[in-house]
């Protein structure tokens, strides 16, 4: 999950096929962000991939940090970002990096790949650890269980400037235990090298409202409000710490 090769075309495949316009979406979260907290100055992403969001956030705020836990994806972002932006290695049910932030932001439904209820509560509670009274936290879920739709296929395709293309064709269905399973298949071809392709498997957490209330009430977090996402088909949690 997420190793060199996805890591590799993952900027190529979100910026084309699925054109996402990172440079709105981190206005966006500032204005939501300081909507409720007018003087917030410092920003933590956690799972911040390839700091896409962190380049644009690091414009609005004084201080931005990130927390990744793939290695390749984490690389990508050092490089992107420079030194004056630290992206820390961790696990968002773990990390610790040794300071409080006025905001934290959990994106692209990264929250999903925790794989219980418990987990997911031990995440709210390191989320509200680098919090700092009144601090601000913007999560973006996963699918809902009456949301997801197994046995349905996605497909897209990508062109670099360079000549390059990757083409994705991913299957959508579920585990015995109720999970999302995603099987996504990769052609990847590179002028003057040739073509791959692989695949990878992403099994991912479908929590209901109810699960995500309880986690963020049980870390401190009040009052939760869902604010509508950047697609139709999800929603995004944000709360403030003992607000």
């Amino acid at each position: 999950m997420y190793d060199q090769n996805l890591a590799g075309v993952y900027d190529l495949i979100y910026g084309v096929a699925v054109s996402k316009d990172y440079v709105a979406e981190a206005g966006e979260l500032a204005e939501l962000i300081r909507s409720r907290r007018p003087e917030a100055s410092s920003l933590l992403d956690v799972a911040c991939g390839t700091g896409q969001h962190l380049l644009h956030l690091r414009d609005l705020f004084e201080h931005v940090e990130g927390v990744e836990l793939s290695a390749d994806m984490r690389a990508i972002a050092a490089e992107r970002l420079g030194p004056q932006t630290p992206v820390h290695a961790g696990d968002m049910r773990t990390f610790d990096v040794g300071r409080k932030f006025d905001a934290i932001t959990c994106l692209f439904s990264s929250i999903g790949y925790v794989q219980s209820v418990e987990e997911l509560r031990a995440t709210l509670r390191r989320f509200a650890a680098h919090l700092e009274p009144g601090g601000v936290l913007v999560l973006e879920p996963w699918f809902a269980p009456d949301a997801w739709r197994p046995g349905t296929v996605h497909d897209g395709v990508a062109e670099a400037p360079d000549g390059r293309v990757v083409m994705r064709l991913s299957y959508s269905d579920v585990t015995p235990e109720g999970k999302s399973l995603t099987t996504m298949h990769y052609l990847y071809g590179e002028p003057g090298v040739g073509v791959r392709h692989w695949s990878d498997e992403h099994v991912m957490s479908l929590f209901t409202d109810d699960e995500y209330g309880d986690a963020f009430t049980a870390a401190g977090f009040r009052p939760l409000q869902l604010v509508t996402g950047w697609r139709v088909d999800r929603h995004r949690l944000v709360a403030t710490l003992g607000g």
